[in-house]
């Protein structure tokens, strides 16, 4: 559908607006709207935006029947109330042309301008790309919004009233589509919107999410609520009415504001604390608004000085803000009538903030410290979560570590030199780490926890001081992943331990493709330039590098490529080279390309054959394995391997032994392993009948000499009746 040029100015008189053609009542409530606070030039390309998407949406209806061009013109209202610019508006008013019609970006930058079509792009969904999954449309879907957000903020806050406006308008959709949009926005959008500090937007988002997702529920707190708001309604008066008078006397300034807890806020409360809402006591607070930040302090002690402090419960939001720039003073006290009472207080401008978060530049041209900070705070984090996406192997990755940053529940640490780092709660030393530099975090050893030496998996608490302890060949592994709770240090692991991988299977997919050329050429193995052109161009692949990773990874057969790439060996070539084909060594130094199977935990000494595992590379079985033989139907998949003459590392090896149930035998059993040098990786007993337990080792051996060392000692324990390697 081609839009026409729409040059038409807004109707300026209430008669030319009735007798215009096509303006219904929503467009003029906009513009009424928003001409409070923008010029009239302003106001008619509004209005001729509105023209506009309702000329591309023509004959399009939401699912409850009426005119689609009245969303967006809801979601321009919504803008409207933060004051934001007329741009802003316009590009929310077109938020769904390109998604949802044939309109393309070009034509929006003709129009309105290159500055609206990008507005416009940022919040379209990519839905001209065909994705694996669901999920990973949706990861693709955010991880673009990202990039827009990182250039111009309104991208987000045109995207979160577009979302709001759904969300008030759910229940023309089907009951299944509507949890998932609920969920989706519980997940996401109201944490994003919490992130951004529209704490309003996110408790709207909140509550609405709830009660299409527990209806009962929501509605059996919210009638709670009501019950109690209206049992106690005096007692509330009379609490603000002391708080005035008290503030007052003290000669502060002060604007006293009754606030009541949001449904879902409650009901997170009563889950976190397994309580009952009759259980519940400060379901009420006040805030209080003073004129500078010393009256806040000057406030709190007035408030202390009247009602006991509850210990635990006061947070110092002004010296310490959260990651959004909020800043308050949070305490909770016992109030006059024996229930708990909790007082936010703060100043007008850290009240902006916390109203509005990054849009209260918008909404009052601020040029405080706050309102700058806040933006800062928010253009780092979209910053440091392009950086994680960057470093993310697969949009669904990135969209568990986008939900990981979303739940901050703070905690805050101290570097050696006194700097603040705030970290979720739950966090390690490793976390603390990968906050301080990539670089340490990649080469840290352990910490110091208030100066006493402390694990890498160490829980920090609010307050600790941490000292990181880095060491030259420390380097991240697998395990890393089980204690690291920031998507920064999981991401950056991630990305590491990918990079590693490739270069093991670059590295093994070439010793595996010479060795199948050299079978293949009978000595003569050294390839020419053209014939790795002509090869990389009939398989398809961009490099050479990358075709050693897929054979190093077991997703390509180095016999079948080597086939591709040389022709037939003659009859002269067989009988010279027969006796040239030789196994594949193991080192025990591969890394994540070879893979020791469980099922028979082959060691040096042992006899061994290795399997293609596609993804995984070379699984190495012992040749007697069970296992093994039954994969002989795949005999293009094996590969010939030896044990390498030098070879070093430790291996796993699973030890059987009976005993007399006698007390201490475990323990001098554990003692002797330990003194031929060898690591207890895990213990398991088995009853039985309990005179003759069972107990399972699996312990680290460096070769079948080393074992036998290990068996010949624990056999001289008198209480040992019976002594095996296990298999499986």
């Amino acid at each position: 559908m081609q839009i026409p040029a729409l040059r038409r100015k807004r109707p300026r008189s209430a008669g030319a607006r009735r007798n215009a053609r096509s303006p219904i009542k929503p467009a003029e409530v906009l513009c009424n709207k928003v001409g409070k606070y923008v010029d009239e030039q302003a106001v008619d390309d509004i209005y001729r935006a509105y023209l506009f998407g309702a000329q591309a949406h023509k004959g399009q209806r939401r699912q409850s029947g009426e005119p689609y061009i009245l969303h967006p013109l809801a979601v321009a209202e919504i803008l409207s109330e933060l004051r934001l610019d007329s741009r802003s508006i316009i590009a929310a008013i077109l938020h769904d042309v390109i998604e949802d019609t044939s309109t393309v970006k070009e034509q929006i930058a003709d129009e309105f301008g290159e500055d609206v079509a990008y507005l416009v792009d940022g919040v379209s969904k990519i839905n001209k790309i065909e994705f694996e999954s669901k999920e990973h449309a949706e990861a693709e879907n955010f991880r673009k919004m990202l990039m827009a957000m990182s250039r111009d903020i309104r991208v987000i806050l045109i995207k979160l009233a577009d979302r709001l406006h759904n969300m008030q308008t759910l229940d023309a959709l089907p009951p299944g589509k509507r949890r998932y949009i609920a969920k989706q926005t519980l997940d996401i959008y109201a944490p994003i919107a919490n992130r951004l500090g529209l704490h309003k937007w996110c408790q709207e988002l909140q509550d609405l999410s709830f009660h299409q997702l527990y209806p009962k529920r929501y509605h059996a707190i919210a009638k709670a609520l009501n019950k109690r708001a209206g049992n106690r309604k005096s007692v509330v008066k009379k609490l603000r009415t002391t708080l005035e008078r008290e503030l007052s006397q003290s000669s502060l300034d002060a604007t006293v504001i009754g606030r009541k807890k949001t449904v879902y806020s409650i009901y997170r409360k009563m889950s976190l604390k397994h309580k009952s809402f009759s259980e519940l006591y400060d379901i009420y607070g006040f805030r209080i608004i003073v004129s500078t930040v010393d009256d806040c302090y000057r406030a709190l002690g007035v408030i202390h000085n009247l009602y006991k402090p509850i210990p635990g419960r006061f947070n110092d939001y002004i010296a310490i803000p959260k990651a959004n720039g909020y800043q308050s003073l949070h305490t909770v006290v016992f109030g006059a009538f024996g229930e708990s009472l909790e007082v936010q207080i703060r100043t007008d401008d850290m009240n902006r903030i916390a109203e509005a978060g990054v849009a209260a530049h918008w909404i009052y041209k601020s040029g405080s410290d706050s309102s700058v900070k806040s933006r800062q705070l928010a253009r780092q984090w979209l910053l440091d979560l392009l950086d994680t996406q960057q470093q993310a192997g697969n949009p669904g990755e990135f969209l568990e570590h986008l939900k990981i940053d979303l739940f901050p529940d703070e905690v805050y640490v101290f570097t050696p030199k006194g700097e603040i780092k705030k970290l979720p709660r739950g966090a390690t030393a490793l976390d603390f780490a990968y906050a301080v530099h990539t670089d340490i975090g990649n080469r840290c050893a352990g910490a110091r926890v208030n100066r006493e030496l402390a694990s890498l998996p160490s829980v920090l608490n609010n307050g600790d001081r941490v000292e990181i302890i880095t060491s030259d060949t420390s380097r991240p592994t697998a395990a890393w992943l089980n204690y690291a709770v920031t998507s920064k240090a999981r991401a950056t692991i991630r990305h590491y331990l990918k990079s590693q991988q490739r270069y093991q299977a670059v590295d093994l997919g070439k010793r595996l493709l010479d060795r199948a050329v050299k079978t293949r050429r009978f000595g003569r193995k050294k390839l020419t330039d053209e014939q790795r052109r002509n090869l990389l161009d009939t398989i398809g692949v961009d490099n050479w590098e990358d075709l050693l990773a897929d054979i190093g990874l077991g997703k390509r057969m180095p016999s079948m490529v080597a086939k591709q790439l040389l022709p037939p060996p003659t009859r002269r070539d067989q009988d010279a080279g027969q006796a040239q084909d030789s196994p594949l060594a193991i080192r025990g130094s591969e890394g994540m390309l070879i893979h020791y199977a469980r099922c028979c935990s082959p060691i040096p000494g042992d006899t061994i054959t290795g399997f293609f595992t596609s993804g995984r590379g070379i699984v190495v079985h012992t040749a007697a394995c069970p296992n093994a033989k039954g994969y002989e139907k795949q005999p293009d998949k094996w590969v010939p391997v030896e044990w390498d003459e030098n070879i070093s590392g430790g291996f796993a090896v699973n030890l059987r032994v009976d005993v007399h149930n006698r007390r201490g035998v475990l323990a001098r059993i554990a003692t002797i392993i330990a003194e031929q040098e060898s690591n207890i990786n895990n213990v398991t007993v088995d009853e039985r009948d309990g005179q003759i337990p069972s107990i399972r080792f699996t312990i680290e051996v460096g070769h079948r000499r080393h074992l036998a060392q290990i068996m010949r000692q624990i056999r001289g324990e008198p209480s040992v009746l019976r002594l095996s390697r296990a298999k499986g």
